[in-house]
């Protein structure tokens, strides 16, 4: 369908200015509340090696349904039933997700494979058929080819045993992450540069900051029902609920000083590509530290010993945060973010250090130096956020 001028009546009105995050929106995003609860325990009940690459995987595809339903919205009018309806397929595909994701390397897989491929061949097949005619129209046919190859894959490796499951499915994600860096290029249909993907910056940074908080609140969550849930509440209990809010309120802290509607990184490069960088990548990464952070969180209350499992997610959860800090930086300012790379130094050092020495370091001395490392973070981007060359 189009107006008179040609352009379809499924797209935001041109002229609009800033799109605020419509209600439609909010109500999705809240199914990733139990999304990031999914993960969260998922790693928890397999925390070895072969389960943090597996938890890895699976939220690199529930964290891409996201992201590929964030960019949509980035376009529809959110007024359009048509827009409402795909809305709550995508919802219902990625409910289905989260409740398979526990035992998607089991009995869960084919109920995983086959929701992730209702929303991402569905998504695209609806903004191709309905934007002919638009620019969008011919970028959605080829992000089509690419889902549709993931979904595939996706769904065969739902067939297969574990091991080969996670090797297929991680072909899958990376077909699908990948797209955007080769401008979803597809032999004899072309490809589709950055500058075709007009792009609302503030509606993109307010989904991201609201997603960003979800992971945080699902933090607060996991702590106060694990508190609940414990023999008795003692000092030490009280004492890491504190400090894991602390941790937790320096984190908000830290993100809103540098990616938060007021600062120079915000303000900064409003390029696709860029924007590509800022939110999918950037945010993927510090929404999986902020997950990693809880999960830390969890196991200082519930086996306060100096494990390996202890020690890499304490320390973890704070680096993938800094990660997605330094790419965010990089995306919008161009910012050196000496800060973050010294900070991130400190946290390897006193993980090689509690892997090295185990229970002779005690656990909560690690919690304590994450939790410096963060605030020190916070205070530090907050005093440098208004600076126009800040590099923290």
């Amino acid at each position: 369908m189009t107006t008179q001028e040609g352009r379809p009546q499924l797209l935001r009105p041109e002229g609009a200015g800033h799109a605020t995050v419509a209600p439609i929106e909010l109500f999705f995003d809240l199914v990733y509340v139990f999304a990031i609860v999914q993960v969260s325990h998922t790693l928890l009940a397999h925390l070895t090696a072969l389960g943090a690459l597996e938890t890895a995987l699976l939220f690199a595809a529930v964290w891409w349904v996201w992201n590929y339903t964030t960019w949509a919205m980035n376009y529809l009018d959110p007024r359009r039933s048509a827009v409402r309806i795909l809305n709550a397929v995508l919802m219902l595909a990625a409910f289905g997700m989260a409740l398979a994701l526990p035992s998607a390397f089991g009995g869960g897989g084919l109920v995983f494979a086959g929701c992730y491929a209702v929303a991402q061949v569905g998504r695209p097949a609806f903004m191709w058929i309905t934007l002919r005619g638009h620019v969008l129209s011919r970028n959605y046919r080829n992000l089509l080819v690419y889902s549709a190859i993931a979904s595939a894959l996706f769904l065969a490796g739902a067939f297969l045993p574990a091991g080969a499951r996670l090797v297929v499915w991680a072909v899958a994600v990376a077909i699908d992450i990948l797209g955007p860096r080769v401008e979803f290029r597809v032999p004899g249909l072309g490809s589709t540069p950055m500058d075709t993907w007009p792009a609302d910056a503030e509606h993109l940074a307010e989904r991201s900051r609201l997603v960003f908080i979800i992971a945080l609140g699902e933090s607060i969550l996991i702590m106060g029902l694990t508190i609940t849930e414990l023999p008795s509440i003692d000092a030490y209990a009280v004492l890491i609920a504190v400090l894991g809010f602390v941790g937790l309120f320096g984190l908000w802290w830290s993100y809103f000083a540098l990616a938060g509607d007021d600062t120079t990184a915000s303000h900064g490069d409003r390029s696709t590509a860029a924007l590509r960088g800022a939110f999918p990548y950037a945010h993927g990464l510090m929404v999986a530290g902020a997950i990693l952070f809880a999960v830390s969180i969890e196991l200082h209350l519930t086996h306060p010993e100096t494990e390996p499992g202890l020690v890499l997610t304490s320390i973890g959860g704070p680096l993938l945060y800094l990660a997605g800090n330094v790419l965010f930086l990089r995306s919008r300012s161009g910012a050196v973010a000496r800060a973050r790379y010294l900070a991130a130094g400190v946290l390897v050092l006193v993980g090689v250090l509690g892997l090295l020495v185990g229970h002779a370091l005690p656990a909560l001395v690690i919690g304590l130096v994450v939790l410096g490392v963060v605030l020190a973070l916070a205070a530090v981007t907050e005093l440098s956020s208004s600076s126009p060359s800040t590099s923290a």
